[in-house]
């Protein structure tokens, strides 16, 4: 009788501390934002992007090389205007397939006088076994007052 009370209270407490971790951790899967933008109906693989953020700001975003290559580096270039960032993150997820966790954190960059915030950093796209797959690029901006997330899509190795 008291070795299945202490089965059941170890079992209970280890289901206790994996819903903590989960809990601490869901951050890591599913970003913390206060602000989503709606999807831009820009197409990252072909041109640089623009789109309106909250308070007045706004962002321009650019992956190269064009198109995007799987399994090859990236650079990502984030320039804000109109609104100041504290941090600037990238999240890259499959719109039909979980690939991972894959958010690098974009670097300040010298600011040139007038252009605003710049922030830039290094990326990889797995690949996919089936082919050509489209992915969500959610730019993840932390002004100090709030995150704001603006989405992207864009196809790599379908071409």
């Amino acid at each position: 009788m008291i070795r299945n009370l202490a089965l059941d209270a170890a079992l209970l407490l280890g289901l206790a501390v994996v819903g903590f971790a989960g809990y601490k951790l869901a951050p890591l899967l599913e970003p913390r934002t206060d602000i989503a933008l709606p999807l831009s109906t820009c197409d990252l693989a072909r041109q640089t992007c623009t789109a309106s953020l909250a308070d007045g700001g706004e962002v321009e975003l650019s992956i190269e090389p064009r198109p995007i290559p799987a399994l090859k580096p990236l650079l990502v270039k984030a320039n804000f205007s109109g609104i100041e960032v504290r941090k600037a993150e990238i999240d890259f997820a499959g719109t039909e397939m979980k690939m991972g966790y894959n958010r690098p954190q974009l670097a300040r960059q010298a600011e040139r006088e007038g252009s605003g915030s710049r922030f830039a950093g290094n990326a990889n796209l797995p690949v996919c076994i089936t082919g050509g797959m489209e992915w969500e690029a959610t730019l993840l901006v932390d002004t100090g007052k709030a995150v704001i997330a603006q989405p992207f899509r864009f196809l790599v190795g379908s071409d």
